[in-house]
């Protein structure tokens, strides 16, 4: 199966980490500055089939006009392992995000490249009621959507519950919450638990949560999108374990 990556961060990422399943790349015909360049050479080291377009191509080819010039035909990765397998492989304390409903692409991508950032080891979502990884993610993810594991479950609610059994500590985000990030312990094994901006996690898997923590709110607004909430969330654990 096929399927398409835009922009110079998505598509450098893949030339980088599995230039193989690149088979084709499209380019702007007019642009030849230093960074594409750059792609263009990575891309005849990799063997690469490169096709010259204009912007009425790219965009038709990428569904949206911010393409940078730069679209490629992919082969879809083999899957992720499971959720079991990954984490027998984990050195250290492990640190997950969960994202409970998160529907919109660009608060995806920016989940996955704060995640990135963060040494998350892998974000979990549910199947139903939330977004997979489409062409707008992986752009908005700057190549993060190709190396930070994105595994849709089934149950999310039972995952999380499986995660304790390991000794992981299910850390959820709510409004209401009766302590703040800042009180919590994230230096050990956690998973940490967001849901979708407005309606926030649903009831079940709220009270899978083991702690409740919120972010302070010191001005008008009563939240904060999703992907700054989640990078505020994870630099927090990260600066507990020393990072």
């Amino acid at each position: 199966m096929t399927r398409v990556l835009f922009g110079f961060h998505a598509v450098t990422v893949r030339l980088k980490t599995a230039a193989s399943s690149v088979t084709e790349l499209h380019v702007d015909a007019g642009r030849r500055d230093q960074r594409m360049r750059d792609l263009l050479a990575r891309a005849k080291e990799a063997g690469v089939r490169v096709i010259e377009a204009d912007d009425g191509r790219l965009t038709g080819l990428a569904g949206t006009p911010r393409h940078q010039g730069v679209v490629a035909r992919v082969q879809a990765l083999k899957a992720q392992h499971s959720l079991d397998d990954l984490l027998d492989q984990v050195e250290g304390p492990p640190l997950l995000l969960a994202l409970d409903g998160v529907t919109d692409p660009h608060n995806l991508g920016a989940c996955l490249r704060v995640a990135d950032g963060a040494g998350v080891h892998a974000v979990l979502a549910p199947k139903d009621h939330a977004v997979g990884v489409n062409a707008t993610v992986a752009k908005v993810a700057s190549g993060a959507a190709e190396t930070v594991p994105y595994l849709m479950v089934t149950n999310l609610a039972r995952s999380l519950t499986e995660l304790k059994e390991r000794d992981i500590v299910i850390v959820g985000t709510a409004e209401d919450a009766p302590i703040t990030l800042y009180e919590a312990d994230l230096a050990g094994p956690v998973a940490l638990v967001l849901g979708a901006e407005g309606p926030g996690m649903r009831q079940l898997t709220r009270k899978t949560c083991d702690v409740l923590v919120r972010l302070p709110m010191k001005g008008a607004v009563e939240s904060l999108n999703v992907s700054v909430a989640s990078g505020i969330c994870l630099y927090e654990a990260l600066r507990q374990r020393g990072g």
